[in-house]
């Protein structure tokens, strides 16, 4: 794993800089989605025009609950972004490689761009992501939030394209702070909170009550206490909502909670 410091996040990052027009253009365009509701996926159409790209993700790193994703795109005839990220909200973010490297780095200077190929990722990790939906390498971009938070923006690349180049890295480094800004500006505008399980009306209410807190990253014990259950009684109910959603696993709640279709191998 590579990992770059960027230059410091200011109210004036950028005044000055030079960058090559292919990276001029994406950050332009970027920069004018800012506000769009699609800007999960206009976004990620404008970072193509710097270099081929799979997928990106945008989302947070929590110490104490499970990452949120805020938007994502893909490129790819298959949207398998909800899928992941669910696959990667269900424990996958406690064993990331990457994560450790990435905080010293930003501890160090304040914000990072990290590069990962799949084969250096933990065995499930690569299997349930990037095997799983055809992705090769991660390009990250990540800062601190002000409630401490790790802000990650993240670029794929799928295994039917090349490596990324030198060329392209330097690139992203050169404009990462203003991306990092452009996304910090979405997201103060459109923050696109966990959607909530309004779409699953053949839930009963406590079945309802189990799935909204297995979308939070709430323990089995944890949905019993505060509901007042025994653990078996939760899991009864998750198993009996999982029959009717017609779905077997949590990441498969996420992809349905945030509106997309679940994946199958």
């Amino acid at each position: 794993m590579d990992i770059r410091l960027l230059d410091a996040l200011t109210a004036d990052a950028g005044a000055g800089l030079r960058v090559e027009p292919g990276a001029a253009a994406a950050l332009a365009g970027l920069i004018g989605c800012i506000g769009d509701e699609a800007f999960g996926q206009r976004g990620l159409e404008q970072l193509a025009r710097l270099m081929p790209l799979g997928w990106w993700t945008v989302y947070r790193i929590f110490d104490d609950a499970p990452p949120q994703l805020h938007f994502g795109g893909c490129l790819h005839e298959q949207d398998c972004v909800a899928d992941a990220f669910g696959a990667y909200r269900d424990g996958l973010w406690r064993r990331d490689r990457a994560l450790a490297g990435v905080r010293e780095g930003i501890a160090r200077g304040g914000a990072v761009l990290a590069h990962m190929h799949a084969l250096e990722l933990a065995p499930e990790h690569r299997r349930r992501v990037f095997e799983r939906h055809g992705l090769s390498e991660r390009l990250s971009l990540a800062c601190e939030d002000a409630d401490g938070a790790l802000l990650t923006v993240n670029l794929y690349r799928h295994e039917t394209q090349r490596a990324f180049s030198d060329d392209e890295r330097d690139a992203l480094h050169a404009i990462g702070p203003l991306v990092l800004g452009c996304v910090r500006r979405q997201l103060a505008l459109r923050p696109q909170p966990l959607p909530v399980l309004d779409a699953f009306a053949a839930l009963t209410r406590r079945e309802r009550e189990v799935c909204e807190r297995l979308l939070r990253g709430w323990t089995h014990d944890g949905i019993a206490a505060d509901l007042g259950l025994s653990p078996a009684t939760v899991k009864t109910y998750r198993d009996r909502a999982f029959e009717r959603l017609g779905i077997h696993q949590r990441h498969e709640l996420f992809a349905l909670a945030l509106g997309r279709g679940v994946q199958r191998p």
